[in-house]
């Protein structure tokens, strides 16, 4: 597969011209990349009005998606999810809807809730009905997507899934897909921690499953630079969405996207059409003997998507925060950990001795005394205003133990997972206040 942008920019540094242009290191710098850091010169194309390089590009991309059209982001998938959401309130407009609002999964990432606010969009919440609660993990369940459409004074502009999460659960996306589109209803999917799964002997990648439109993070689990993303649009999807992608994205992103995720991204094209289902394939059975090898050693390990290995080790007598920490100790750093989880993500660039080195560091890890996590759930809070009205409303910061019966001002999760436990214009209630404090929120805004 041919790598336009990549190829440009490997050529433009070779020829050596004299850079009149930005950026101001000129092609030379410490980081050794500089050469490579272009700007929107002639030949370069434009990422929002693309339509040379760029463009032939993307549409390699669509190419392994299986999508319509796929647009690159140089700011990640929170930039595609503002656009996703932007595209889905155009569209509504466009066929005269008012009174806009949204159905979503509550894990939905921050970045969702913000631009909410932004778009005046109000929420309705999937609720996961299992009777669990965990920050990440929000199983919609088709069912349940049925019965809230079915009693909806008016539809929603989508749904709104996130899939799989920080912990590697996955919604049935085909199911949700089917029920929303009986309703006339757009799905749009956070892929952003599968991307990879397009490329699985069985794909169960958004586009494969009936998404109309997705965003997938290449630097999650592809050897991309981070902020690398891709925004993938379904040859179902309404045609809006093609139509208006670029005009949407350019809404948020910067005028000055960076050339060297472009490349990345362009790059990466190649890697996935030339032998990547053969590497993710051996690399997933490695992940599974390393999964069964801890499980032998007596850890929880819970299931997830393919490239995760998440363990849950208070049966081992130990939080996810602590295991993680001594994980570091073996020079081993994971991507995420709470009270009760241990999430370590891997892929196909991981070598055979990082993997025998995460086996060793848990065989040296002595179990300790079994600890309980203890028994939390969160009630369904009270809205008292929509994320729009709290954007602009007067607040303070205070301690959160002081916050019961308060109104939340601003999302208040740090990333990872960026899920909050209470959303904007919510009144937090007393149940709140040790999930929140359970995660490590010290401090929330309020509307004062």
């Amino acid at each position: 597969m041919d790598t336009p942008i990549f190829d440009f920019a490997g050529q433009y540094a070779r020829d050596g011209a004299t850079r009149a242009h930005m950026p101001g290191h000129k092609g030379r710098g410490p980081l050794g990349c500089e050469a490579l850091d272009l700007t929107e010169i002639k030949g370069a194309d434009s990422l929002y009005e693309a339509d040379g390089i760029i463009r032939q590009s993307e549409d390699n991309a669509a190419q392994l998606f299986g999508a319509a059209r796929t647009i690159y982001s140089a700011e990640g998938s929170s930039l595609c999810i503002r656009t996703m959401l932007l595209l889905a309130a155009m569209r509504a407009r466009q066929n005269g809807e008012s009174d806009l609002w949204i159905l979503a999964a509550r894990n939905a990432h921050k970045v969702f809730i913000q631009t909410c606010a932004l778009l005046d969009l109000d929420v309705g919440w999937l609720w996961d009905e299992s009777g669990s609660f965990s920050l990440c993990r929000s199983i919609a369940r088709p069912e349940t997507l049925e019965r809230v459409l079915r009693n909806a004074n008016h539809l929603p502009i989508a749904v709104y899934i996130t899939s799989p999460d920080y912990l590697g659960n996955e919604n049935d996306i085909r199911g949700l897909a089917e029920v929303a589109h009986a309703y006339g209803v757009p799905l749009l999917v956070d892929n952003a921690h599968g991307a990879y799964l397009k490329f699985l002997p069985e794909s169960r990648h958004p586009m494969s499953l009936g998404a109309d439109i997705c965003c997938d993070s290449a630097h999650k689990t592809f050897p991309c630079l981070t902020g690398s993303a891709y925004l993938h649009i379904s040859p179902s999807a309404p045609p809006e969405f093609s139509e208006f992608a670029k005009q949407a994205m350019a809404q948020f992103g910067s005028t000055s996207p960076s050339y060297l995720i472009l490349e990345s991204l362009d790059r990466n094209n190649r890697y996935l059409a030339e032998g990547y289902g053969a590497e993710l394939l051996a690399c997933v059975e490695k992940i599974n003997g390393l999964k069964k090898n801890l499980a032998g050693m007596g850890w929880q390990i819970l299931p997830s998507d393919e490239l995760k290995l998440t363990v849950e080790p208070r049966g081992m007598g130990y939080t996810g925060d602590s295991l993680s920490d001594l994980l570091a100790n073996h020079r081993i750093i994971c991507e995420y950990s709470d009270p009760d989880n241990t999430v370590l993500m891997l892929t196909p660039s991981n070598t055979d001795e990082d993997f025998e080195r995460i086996l060793r560091a848990f065989s040296e890890i002595p179990p300790e005394t079994k600890s309980e996590s203890p028994t939390l759930k969160l009630p369904r809070p009270e809205v008292y205003c929509s994320p729009r009205q709290t954007l602009f409303a007067p607040r303070k910061c205070i301690p959160v133990e002081q916050s019961a019966g308060r109104v939340l001002a601003a999302v208040t999760m740090s990333c990872p997972p960026a899920v909050p436990a209470v959303v904007c214009g919510e009144i937090i209630p007393d149940e709140a206040i040790p999930v929140l404090q359970y995660y490590g929120t010290q401090e929330v805004w309020v509307i004062t």
